[in-house]
């Protein structure tokens, strides 16, 4: 597992600092938090996914409770794109109760009234992101991710959190669609070639992190549990083959995910630990594009120094 200075730096070139841990408990989520040393001032948004009814995989409030009330946090989220649980606002509510995020605190699903387009500052595919009207409401954003596999980006961590996670519903088909259009019922029908789709997930996550203060106003955290090859929005997710890691956390969303990818392309794999499922799922969908791409337009870097906080 890569515990020390990951991504050898050119001479003179900047690292990212990302901090880690193996604890995946209550306490070592708020541990890191501070450890990162950006305090969550004002209005402060959580995101996470709620995860699609019948699915179990996603972040429980168990674990997150105690970090929304350190930050007096309120748990955002948005609308999907693809028909389930969490289409519509009545059915995502009843996914909330159902998964208990409404016992914790106060959960607001930005998009449930509307929609605002955000800039960004990459064009290639996107004109402008657009995410849920509520997003106006908040001063701070913690990006709460749980690192797993996904179906169509590879994988899921902060990135992907930031851009399909903040976008409203027509902003998720904006994004997939590469452009093409915002409408779901479309949406389907006019996806692009799949870097073209990672290239606009890199972007509307440039637009998120610009819009918090130029990025001084946003966290990322990605927990590396339950990393089944499937996201969060199966309702019916493989069995994680790989064991738990830990917890990671940055200011620097693309150091971030790229040592999480680097934790599980480097891992030596035994039985009842096997990284190999993650690692095709990720290459059979290209995802490792996405932090490449991220990195190439400014949103961060791959290079970074990891700091582990057990050792404290």
């Amino acid at each position: 597992m890569l515990l020390v200075a990951a991504a050898t730096a050119l001479a003179g070139m900047a690292q990212s600092t990302v901090y880690f841990t193996r604890d995946i408990s209550p306490k070592a989520l708020v541990r890191i938090y501070k450890a990162v040393g950006r305090p969550a001032t004002g209005r402060v948004a959580v995101k996470i996914s709620t995860g699609e009814s019948g699915g179990h995989n996603y972040l429980k409030p168990a674990l997150i409770a105690p970090l929304v009330h350190e930050v007096n946090g309120t748990i955002v989220e948005c609308n999907t794109a693809y028909a389930g649980s969490r289409m519509s606002s009545a059915d995502h509510w009843k996914t909330i109760h159902e998964h208990g995020f409404d016992t914790i605190g106060a959960v607001d699903i930005m998009d449930e009234y509307g929609d605002i387009r955000i800039p960004v500052t990459d064009r290639k595919h996107i004109n402008y992101d657009i995410v849920g009207s509520h997003l106006a409401n908040y001063d701070f954003m913690i990006n709460l991710a749980h690192f797993k596999g996904h179906a169509m980006g590879g994988f899921g961590g902060v990135l992907k959190n930031a851009s399909i996670g903040v976008a409203s519903s027509a902003g998720k088909a904006y994004i997939h669609s590469a452009g093409k259009t915002s409408d779901t019922g479309i949406l389907w029908q006019n996806l692009p070639e799949q870097d073209a789709f990672l290239e606009s997930m890199a972007a509307a996550a440039q637009g998120v992190h610009n819009y918090f203060g130029g990025g001084e106003k946003i966290l990322y955290i990605n927990v590396m549990n339950n990393m089944s090859v499937d996201c969060d929005c199966d309702s019916s997710p493989d069995e994680p083959k790989l064991k738990d890691m830990g917890i990671l956390a940055s200011t620097d969303p693309v150091a971030l995910d790229q040592a999480c990818l680097d934790l599980v392309f480097r891992h030596t794999s035994t039985a009842g630990d096997d990284a190999k499922p993650l690692m095709e799922r990720i290459a059979r969908q290209h995802g490792t594009h996405t932090v490449d791409y991220a990195e190439q337009i400014g949103l961060g870097s791959k290079k970074y120094v990891v700091v582990n906080i057990d050792k404290k």
